[in-house]
Order: structure tokens, then sequence, then C-alpha cells
């Protein structure tokens, strides 16, 4: 066995991060009735999506986007890839597609790193690796989107460390995420071969605050410091089918 092998992971259900611009010039000058007509298809969605949840069958969540990268992201989590696609594809044929324009987007699938484990062991069978794996979406206020990877560049290459090296300096790491239980919740989507990076990161809280500090704080661990590579961030605010209907009213 090589000194730099594989770790083994474990994974739940498969993610998609679908962000939204809306055109608003073209919202503007619709219609009453064609822009009433959009948003009741879309409420439409929303309480299917509900259903979905209510029967356990997978998880949506709905916020809106600070800044210019997005105004609306959608978040789902399905047992399959070809349950995420049938999504992507009913909501592109509704009318409120119509009026928006798809920037970004995201796929992975809920990972849990398992560094220690015990052969002959079904982890899935432990009801706290299933939450992690098959996690329920914290109606929380805001949320908090990012992919990363870890370094392969000369001396920082995580890939090259040891599976001890990784494990010690990984048990460090997530000494500092614990200090957030109850204040941030934390769902890491693996996405080697899935997308452009290798994790796409997502947080929920209901203090935006402590986006800032576990990120900073975290910058300092020598994981994020020395082998961390981070892409855009992606910050917003909780959408209820109320707030969304007074967000698209002109």
């Amino acid at each position: 066995m090589s000194t730099n092998e594989a770790l083994l992971t474990l994974e739940g259900w498969y993610t998609y991060h679908d962000f939204r611009k809306i055109n608003w010039e073209k919202w503007k000058k619709a219609t009453p009735e064609e822009r009433n007509a959009a948003v009741d298809e879309l409420q439409g969605l929303l309480k299917a999506w509900d259903a979905n949840e209510q029967e356990q069958a997978g998880r949506t969540a709905v916020y809106s986007i600070l800044g210019h990268k997005a105004d609306l992201v959608f978040m789902f989590l399905r047992p399959t890839m070809q349950e995420l696609d049938a999504i992507k594809t009913a909501f592109n044929k509704t009318k409120f597609a119509d009026f928006t324009e798809v920037d970004y987007s995201y796929i992975s699938v809920v990972e849990l790193s398992n560094y220690v484990h015990n052969p002959g062991e079904d982890p899935k069978s432990n009801p706290h690796v299933r939450e992690r794996l098959y996690p329920t979406l914290p109606k929380w206020e805001h949320i908090c989107f990012y992919p990363m990877n870890k370094k392969r560049d000369g001396q920082d290459n995580w890939y090259m460390l040891t599976m001890q090296e990784r494990a010690e300096m990984m048990r460090s790491h997530g000494m500092i995420g614990r200090k957030y239980a109850g204040k941030i919740k934390q769902i890491i989507g693996g996405s080697v071969g899935f997308d452009d990076w290798e994790w796409g990161v997502t947080l929920f809280a209901n203090d935006p605050l402590e986006f800032k500090h576990i990120v900073y704080e975290m910058r300092f661990d020598e994981v994020s410091a020395r082998y961390g590579e981070f892409g855009n961030f992606l910050v917003g605010n909780r959408v209820t089918a109320e707030s969304l209907q007074a967000m698209l009213q002109v």
C-alpha cells in the first residue's frame, strides 16, 4: 500500500445548486398577467418540492443571493442524478424560467470523509452518519456556498501526504468546526469528476457573521492556510413563498 493511499469516502444524496439571475428588464416589461402566471407556476414547483421533503425523498432550499453573481439559488438534494436532471428540466419548462439566466450551477454528492473506519462494519447503519449523508436542510436565515480544492503545487501537494499526516491535520481542522455546532450547519459536497472544483461547501446560519468567523478562523489552520484553494463565495437570505412573492412584485 502506498503512503499516499486514497481516502475512503462515504456518499449520500446528490446535490444540485442552481444559481439564477432574474432578467429584471424583461420581467418589468411583462404584463401583470404574464408575471402572475409565472409566479403561480413557480409557487406550484415550491409546493411539489415541499411535498417531496415531507415524503423524506429529498431536500430543497431556496435563498436570495446578494451581489451581482446571482439573484436566487435553488439547492436540491435527491437520491439520484436522474431526479436532479428531471428537476432542472421541469424548472426550465416553466414560464418563470423564461425570465431567468443561469450563470452558475454546481453538481456534487454529499460526502463524509472517513479517516477512521472499522472494516466489516456498515457506517451507514449509524444514525449520526446517515444524518450527515442524508441531511435535513435547516430553515435558517442565511446561506453561504463556495467551492474549494486541496493544492497540488510542488511541496504543497495534499495528495502526496501520507494518510496519517492528512488524518492528523483534518482532526485539528475538524475541532475548529465543532466550536460552531448549533451556530452553523455545514454540508460538504464531493465533486471530483462532477464539477470544476473538488468540493462544494454549503453553510447555513441564523447570524451571517458566523460565516465570516468560521472561515477566517479556519484560514489559520494548516489545512486551509497551506493546502486550501477557494473559489467565489455566494451568500444570501432565506426565501419563503411569501417573501418570494414580495421580491417579484413590481
